[in-house]
């Protein structure tokens, strides 16, 4: 911040459609470390249906204080104030073409005509656009034609666990966790046959909803849903839990990776998108993705061998996302583009 312009305070505006997903931890996590630092901000919620009925919510004013907005690509033009710098985030660019196979028709449509035409106007109107990872920043300059998209990658509260390493001991059945929505694209339809190659010695725990279960596929005996978690629950998986299994087929960068592996947790993920800007063959393994066979030889791997070998790899994902993936990272980095686009605004008007 310039130190001329005394009588500038910076404050930070959310706007952003509630939807149960990373986005929404993203920004939660984000505003509590804005807080952490004294930045004043808020968030204001707006129901789900303001993504696909923009018109039946009614349009919030930024609070008086706010010096910049912050918000999701995806939301709906109609609610972008004129009045107020603002920064852009870019989670997932569902337009990838790699990810085309995997969608249906109307969630074709959807994105095409809804959804891009949403994020142009957003990334018009904003004074800063960042991508959360680089294959993210990569597909977004592919789609929308941009000579340049920053990035800052997502960050994670690394303070949640104190050494979870040292007493680890892998258990039998080995156990094994997912994270996250129940959907084609994050690769839960490959759950099933995995679990079902890799037979009683191994079990796996996974989140859904009741209507996410009667959507999927009945899963093996060795499988059991634990619904949603809270935040202490969820931690207390990571802990119980001997690797973190991952199948999605396209991620911006999936916050529940860095939590896995902050919690000392090896990671069995896809070498595709972000995946590998997060995990590697020493936090873990990639694999092809929709292989389940590299699936199961991978938790067999982990399953089976050097108990030395098993918690290096725990170590060294601890240690990854604690020295690249910290929140502070993330926060400053925000923390200076607000103040760089709040500041040109302001001396412009002063």
């Amino acid at each position: 911040m310039d130190p001329l312009n005394k009588s500038f305070s910076l404050g930070v505006w959310f706007l952003a459609v509630k939807t149960g997903t990373g986005t929404d931890v993203f920004t939660e996590t984000l505003a509590d470390y804005l807080s952490s630092q004294g930045v004043k901000n808020s968030i204001t919620w707006l129901p789900h249906r303001a993504e696909y009925a923009p018109w039946s919510v009614a349009v919030p004013s930024p609070p008086d204080w706010a010096t910049v907005i912050h918000v999701n690509t995806w939301l709906p033009h109609r609610f972008l104030p004129k009045s107020i710098p603002m920064m852009a985030t870019m989670h997932l660019c569902v337009h990838d073409p790699e990810l085309q196979k995997y969608k249906g028709f109307l969630r074709t449509l959807y994105h095409r005509f809804w959804i891009k035409y949403n994020e142009n106007k957003i990334i018009k109107a904003a004074d800063e656009l960042v991508a959360v990872s680089k294959s993210t920043a990569r597909v977004t300059k592919h789609v929308f034609g941009l000579s340049d998209v920053p990035v800052i990658h997502n960050g994670i509260t690394t303070n949640s666990f104190n050494n979870p390493i040292g007493w680890r001991v892998r258990k039998s059945p080995f156990r094994l966790l997912y994270v996250g929505s129940w959907s084609k694209r994050k690769g839960t339809d490959l759950l099933a046959p995995i679990m079902e190659a890799l037979g009683p010695g191994y079990e796996l725990c996974y989140t859904a909803t009741p209507s996410e279960q009667k959507r999927g596929r009945p899963m093996p005996k060795n499988c059991r849903c634990v619904g949603r978690l809270s935040k202490g629950q969820l931690e207390q998986m990571y802990l119980d839990a001997d690797a973190f299994i991952f199948p999605s087929r396209l991620e911006g960068l999936a916050l529940v990776l860095g939590e896995a592996m902050i919690a000392g947790l090896p990671v069995i993920a896809s070498n595709t998108s972000s995946m590998p800007e997060i995990v590697d063959n020493d936090t873990g393994v990639l694999c092809n993705t929709d292989s389940i066979e590299e699936f199961v030889a991978a938790a067999k791997t982990l399953s089976s061998e050097d108990h030395r070998r098993y918690l290096d790899r725990c170590v060294k994902a601890f240690e990854k996302v604690r020295s690249q993936f910290d929140i502070a990272k993330m926060g400053q980095s925000y923390l200076e583009r607000y103040k760089e686009i709040s500041l040109a605004r302001w001396n412009c008007e002063s």
